[in-house]
């Protein structure tokens, strides 16, 4: 069964999207609320300045993407799962100018976005829930506090402010982080309450700042020095650090004042509480320290929030970021390209922090419409005139190969997450191990979704009435790529499941389709 299904999985000749139609991606039936106007007019003046850079350098962009690829594309940027078969069809064959701008909107109302989006919030914030025991254990209030969020569409300078500025029990944090109640208590507990751990976590991820290089010394080409290092960590100098009986290393008594200072280990230097900017924190009486840390790196004026949140998200949907690395704005950028974050910032800024006007203003460009069939000149451009390919995430893999094969495996989920985790991989360097190749062909889940008899996606194409063979190979491709077989695909995989003789034989071959298609490497990349 396995070489007749290889040979199938040669024969399918499935490829990396289909050609361009050159869909209009632009204007629209219905005059868009004013917060989709600043999107597209934000869009409008990125492309204006890629279109200049693509000019000066004499490259041709990509054609624009069909509208195959482009679904399943936003489909599993936004809400981490490819679309369903009836879905693909839908909107395959929707008229409508404006169907890619009223996609982005429904698949950000729905309740895919808001499981997508806490998710994805969870995997920056709390990424030792990934790798230790201990955050794993107490991530359920930290998800809980974060899908609250995500609900409510807080701004994220307020979902930063609420992190820096929780209350936290000086006798348990670890306690008050496992209690079922929404709380982002689990952070302090992560980062086992120590100083250095906050202080790297929190300017890697809020600023966009590599600090940990100057917590032992200091580096002679490095901006940040030793000093820099322990007076951002002395923020969280006042943090209760967990001792293994899970009480609280740090309690200071009720009416003592904040701790604004700390020693740096193995000396006897202390040092106080800066901010990195070089500016004076304002302390005031009785202000909690980090409160008016957290006053500080959300504020409008700070040269690091907002770019730093950008240029990652733009990271997120293209693969790369307009700085890169994206946790390191320090180094030196293209000037064009730092402007265009310095710009997203901005407008960022002035929409109140809003996800959701960020994705809208990049899933509006041109270069996010754009195939990701490059012209061969232009196959290491970094200039965006093409949609760099990617591998899916783990949980995008498990939840699109749930979506397309109608199993319910909710249980097996975290396993297949361990499994099939390269956290060190950038998205568009993803390389599959041997043990997750043989786990797509030979595992458990995909044998039962493969199984006509098992299958229930499967099982309902063999046996639907209404479909001839070329009928049911497309509602295959449909449900698994997003798009309809190309001529020469259906015409080659008619021929190999009518050449069986009775209705079991059918139902044999067209699960192997089924099986080639889903261990294809169209099916496991974002394109």
């Amino acid at each position: 069964m396995l070489i007749r299904r290889a040979w199938v999985a040669v024969a399918c000749l499935v490829t990396l999207g289909a050609t361009a139609k050159g869909a209009d991606v632009a204007g629209g039936q219905k005059e868009p609320a004013p917060s989709a106007r600043d999107a597209r007019s934000l869009a409008a003046r990125i492309d204006a300045v890629l279109a200049a850079r693509w000019a000066d350098a004499k490259i041709k962009p990509a054609a624009v993407a069909d509208d195959g690829e482009f679904l399943r594309r936003v489909s599993l940027d936004l809400v981490g799962k490819i679309p369903t078969a009836a879905e693909a069809r839908d909107f395959l064959d929707d008229p409508s100018l404006d169907k890619r701008q009223a996609l982005v909107e429904r698949l950000l109302d729905s309740p895919a976005y808001t499981t997508r989006a806490t998710e994805l919030w969870r995997q920056l914030l709390l990424p030792e829930a990934d790798t230790e025991d201990q955050a794993r254990v107490v991530a359920g209030s930290f998800e809980a506090w974060l899908r609250r969020k995500v609900v409510e569409e807080a701004g994220y300078d307020r979902i930063v402010r609420e992190i820096l500025t929780t209350k936290l029990n000086d006798r348990n944090t670890e306690a008050m982080a496992s209690r079922l109640d929404p709380s982002p208590a689990a952070y302090y507990v992560a980062k086992e309450g120590k100083p250095e751990n906050l202080a790297a976590g929190a300017a890697r991820v809020f600023l966009g700042v590599r600090l940990e290089c100057a917590q032992c010394h200091n580096h002679p080409f490095a901006a940040w020095k030793r000093d820099d290092f322990w007076g951002f960590a002395a923020f969280f100098a006042g943090v209760p650090s967990p001792n293994s009986d899970g009480t609280a290393a740090v309690r200071m008594p009720r009416d003592a004042p904040p701790l604004r200072e700390l020693t740096i280990p193995g000396t006897k230097k202390i040092v106080k509480a800066a901010h990195l900017d070089g500016s004076k924190p304002d302390w005031r009486p009785r202000a909690e320290t980090r409160e008016i840390l957290a006053e500080w790196i959300t504020a409008p004026q700070n040269p690091y929030f907002a770019k730093a949140l950008v240029n990652r998200v733009w990271a997120r949907f293209f693969g790369v970021g307009l700085i890169e690395p994206v946790d390191d704005l320090d180094l030196e950028s293209d000037p064009e390209f730092g402007g265009l974050v310095n710009e997203l910032a901005v407008q960022f800024r002035l929409h109140d922090y809003n996800l959701k006007y960020l994705i809208r203003v990049l899933t509006a460009t041109q270069a996010y419409n754009l195939s990701s069939i490059a012209a061969p000149s232009e196959s290491s451009s970094p200039m965006f005139a093409y949609m760099p390919v990617r591998g899916l995430s783990p949980g995008q893999l498990f939840d699109s190969l749930s979506q397309a094969t109608g199993a319910d495996a909710a249980g097996a989920r975290g396993r297949f997450l361990d499994l099939f985790a390269n956290r060190d991989e950038r998205a568009t360097e993803a390389q599959t191990t041997i043990l997750q190749a043989l786990t797509m062909m030979n595992g458990s889940h995909i044998a039962g979704a493969t199984n006509p008899a098992t299958g229930e996606v499967l099982g309902a194409v063999t046996k639907a009435p209404f479909l001839d063979t070329p009928g049911r190979i497309e509602t295959l491709y449909l449900a698994t790529l997003t798009r309809r077989p190309k001529p020469e695909e259906l015409a080659l995989l008619t021929r190999y499941v009518d050449r069986t003789e009775s209705p079991e034989e059918r139902a044999k071959a067209l699960a192997d389709v089924f099986w080639a298609i889903l261990n294809g490497p169209e099916f496991h990349l974002n394109h």
